[in-house]
């Protein structure tokens, strides 16, 4: 015990005496133990860490897709057929299909989010409430008891927790309902959506084969694979019921119709798994890079301990003292490093969640995973402990004890290939980087096609139950929009039922449009557009520019006839050589051509366009939620009061949402932001570790040389002539590194494709830059030992040996 106590004391001893050796292991421990497991911790949940159902790898969404609806869906009339006359699934369950808006209306009444599922939903996922039951038969039947099952969240907020919430009666949208049971604290739905509030879904066969025109209202449907079965299998023993659901629809639409049966993971992460696996990848070259720095940091002071290890070998000390030592210096660096690296890691992953957009599976439970802590502690560790035992188990050579040192040409070589290494990595993180940083100014800087500044976007969601009827909502909208024009300030007041460019409700299929005069479109058809219906002044609240033809006015919407206003790549498309003014399609007419705005995201290739005036007339107001668009010379801060009052003055009891048009479209870049921010961190900081790596290298390879540098200073060399000596030793490995590390990049960046915006993963700008970029932060690193070479005094140098 007394002497590991000694080996202990002595390692101490020996950092005190070379602190930027134990602060360039630390710092490079901490930062590859810390960004691997903050990042690990992170993609896990995306990638790899089972979904918190049982047997969840069994679990599957089942329905049609199509051009106009990637999600999984499935027609009311269809239900029973499949679920009936399935082979590969042991259960079948169906929910809404999405949250919708309710109203609880009590002595504390709250807008919450509401949805609907099967009585066998539950049981499918393997998940049972935390308190109280799942709906029983009965209630989930046409007519049933009104009954409903509520949130862990609305529980514990809007209810504090109430012990005797069970068989409390509310009110849900005007009806009565009785509570059920309460959903477990973590539980999350197979969308990822949040609801407060779940009723039963009653199917009923016999209203579905005559809902919506006889298809029965759309649903999501989720199931479970019996054991053996496959994805494939499935696909293949659903082909007939899918074919035989075929008939049922017209023949434009089964043509684009088609099966589709996918795992859950893939439906809940699959926008997220590109960049979490370019994430994982990008960590993992940061903890390659970490590795190697320590490995050659280690070896680098072993070298230069090889004197002294000598001396005590011949003073009596046996090799297995000499490595006992070695190994205590190395552990002692190991865990502090690796507790750094556990703080570092904790730190950083505060910050990925605080700082990560909505949109990103799971992040919110997020936890810090200590498998792969350990894991990347162990890889770290063993580097260290490995490559600093090297000097250690080397048995000395007498000629060792006439000098500093006497360097083994296998260690130099490895050092100087750990480095060389190290900067090719780097390369390659940089290249990606700088790559998302071009795509991410070009989401940044591109045209949108229309104004944003200063443009208030308002959402009013009205209560069904309470505006029940088209006249009701038309008239709401109507008395708010003639408000609104009344504020000061006001220049346009648009109302519509969505607002680019987040994307769009409705759209149309190229072969149901019936242009008069033309040919029909193809069916089968995939070109598919967006469909919007606006208002007179939506064009000019945004500033969308009328090209040709002109606006929608207010004597149009009180007419009996149906105009059109089509963007100019629908124009194009459907009239590549004619005017298309006056022209029919539907049997409305064509009366403007509008300039193309960007309308299926940020990052999405806009699609073409198609305005429907919505008139006076109640059929036109067939929805409780619009948006209004209001552009005002007013700052948005004044007038939100304003718009709130007026809102209230009319109903004081509708829920309102307001928000400048401007920041809607920066929370849509956000998400682009924070992954191209991510990247660009790890990729730093992989340079930074290459260039504290190649430093430490430069700053021994000039130590180890004092002695010749002395000679040939002594001989006549000058300080240009030490100078170009240590650098150029330098510049050798840094163009390896750079040659290896852009040959590298070049197909790795392939990867990126799907991230990128108007950037080619062979971009030469971007190599170049990198280059240049790397070139210069390594040339500085090794100027500052090469400095300290050019000022050795050679008749001191040559005295000390």
């Amino acid at each position: 015990m007394e002497t590991v106590l000694q080996d202990v004391r002595y390692a101490f001893r020996g950092f005190r005496r070379n602190p930027l050796f134990s602060i360039g292991v630390l710092l490079t421990l901490a930062l590859g133990i810390g960004t691997t497991t903050a990042v690990f911790s992170v993609v896990d949940r995306i990638l790899f860490r089972p979904l918190p159902y049982a047997d969840a790898d069994r679990i599957v969404s089942v329905g049609l897709v199509h051009s106009l609806e990637r999600q999984e869906f499935l027609m009311g009339r269809s239900f029973v057929e499949w679920r009936d006359n399935q082979k590969p699934f042991s259960s079948m369950a169906g929910q809404s299909t999405g949250v919708h808006n309710c109203d609880l209306i009590e002595n504390n009444p709250a807008e919450l989010g509401c949805i609907s599922f099967q009585a066998g939903f539950l049981p499918l996922l393997g998940i049972a409430p935390v308190i109280g039951r799942n709906f029983t038969p009965e209630e989930d039947s046409p007519n049933g008891p009104r009954v409903a099952i509520i949130s862990y969240g609305l529980w514990q907020g809007h209810y504090n927790g109430e012990p005797h919430i069970l068989g409390r009666m509310i009110d849900v949208d005007g009806k009565p309902a009785r509570i059920v049971g309460v959903l477990p604290k973590d539980f999350q739905f197979p969308t990822l959506e949040a609801a407060d509030i779940v009723l039963p879904m009653a199917f009923d066969p016999t209203i579905q084969t005559k809902a919506n025109g006889g298809f029965g209202n759309p649903m999501r449907l989720f199931a479970r694979l019996k054991p053996g079965v496959t994805l494939a299998r499935a696909r293949a023993e659903m082909q007939p019921l899918f074919r035989s659901d075929l008939s049922f629809f017209p023949p434009d639409a089964s043509k684009v119709l088609r099966l589709s049966i996918r795992s859950l993971r893939d439906r809940e992460t699959q926008d997220a798994q590109p960049v979490a696996w370019v994430l994982l990848g990008f960590v993992m070259a940061v903890l390659l890079i970490a590795c190697a720095n320590v490995a050659s940091l280690m070896m680098a002071r072993g070298a230069a301990r090889q004197r002294e290890i000598a001396v005590r070998a011949a003073i009596g000390a046996s090799r297995g003292r000499l490595a006992r030592q070695a190994l205590t210096e190395a552990m002692l660096l190991s865990c502090t490093g690796g507790v750094a690296g556990l703080l570092a890691a904790r730190v950083l992953l505060a910050v990925f969640v605080k700082l990560a957009p909505t949109g990103i599976p799971f992040i919110g439970k997020t936890h810090l995973d200590l498998r792969i802590a350990v894991f990347a502690a162990l890889i770290s560790c063993a580097c260290g402990v490995m490559f600093g035992m090297v000097a250690a188990l080397e048995k000395p050579e007498m000629e060792t004890l006439n000098a500093r040192t006497l360097a083994s040409r296998s260690q130099a070589f490895l050092r100087r290939s750990l480095v060389t290494a190290q900067i090719a990595i780097s390369i390659v993180l940089l290249c990606g980087a700088v790559l998302l940083l071009r795509s991410f100014a070009k989401i940044e800087e591109q045209n949108l096609g229309m104004q944003t500044s200063g443009v208030l976007s308002i959402k009013v969601a009205l209560p069904w139950w309470h505006y029940d009827t088209d006249q009701k909502v038309m008239g709401f909208y109507l008395r708010l929009e003639a408000a609104l024009r009344r504020l000061p300030g006001t220049r346009a007041v648009g109302i519509s039922d969505s607002v680019p460019p987040g994307g769009w409700q409705s759209g149309f299929r190229f072969s149901g449009l019936k242009v008069e005069g033309k040919p029909p479109i193809p069916v089968g058809s995939d070109e598919i557009g967006v469909a919007r219906t606006v208002t007179p002044d939506y064009f000019r609240a945004l500033d969308i520019p009328i090209i040709r033809g002109r606006d929608f006015t207010e004597q149009d919407r009180a007419g009996s006839e149906r105009e059109l206003i089509l963007s100019r790549l629908l124009a194009g498309m459907l009239f590549a050589n004619e005017d298309p003014l006056g022209k029919r399609i539907g049997g409305s007419v064509v009366v403007g051509v509008a300039e193309n705005v960007k309308n299926s995201g940020l990052t999405e290739q806009s699609e073409p366009e198609i305005y429907t005036l919505r008139r006076n007339a109640p059929g036109d107001w067939d929805s409780n939620r619009f948006v209004i668009v209001l552009d005002s010379v007013m700052p948005a801060e004044t007038i939100e009061p304003w718009v709130r009052s007026q809102i209230a003055s009319i109903d004081p009891t509708t829920p309102v949402e307001m928000e400048v048009l401007e920041r809607q479209i920066r929370q849509l870049a956000d998400r682009p932001r924070f992954e191209t921010a991510l990247l660009a961190f790890f990729a730093f900081a992989g340079l930074m570790l290459a260039v504290v790596g190649l430093y430490g290298l430069m700053a021994f390879l000039t130590t180890q040389r004092t002695r010749e540098i002395g000679i040939r200073m002594a001989l006549g060399a000058t300080r240009q002539n030490i100078l170009r000596l240590i650098t150029g030793d330098g510049l050798r490995m840094v163009a390896a590194g750079v040659a290896l590390g852009l040959g590298a990049a070049i197909p790795i960046s392939r990867l990126l494709k799907t991230l990128l915006f108007q950037v080619s993963t062979e971009d030469p700008l971007t190599f170049v830059l990198v280059a240049l970029i790397l070139t210069l932060v390594a040339v500085t690193a090794i100027l500052i030992p090469a400095r300290s070479g050019m000022y050795i005094e050679p008749a001191v140098t040559l005295r000390a040996e």
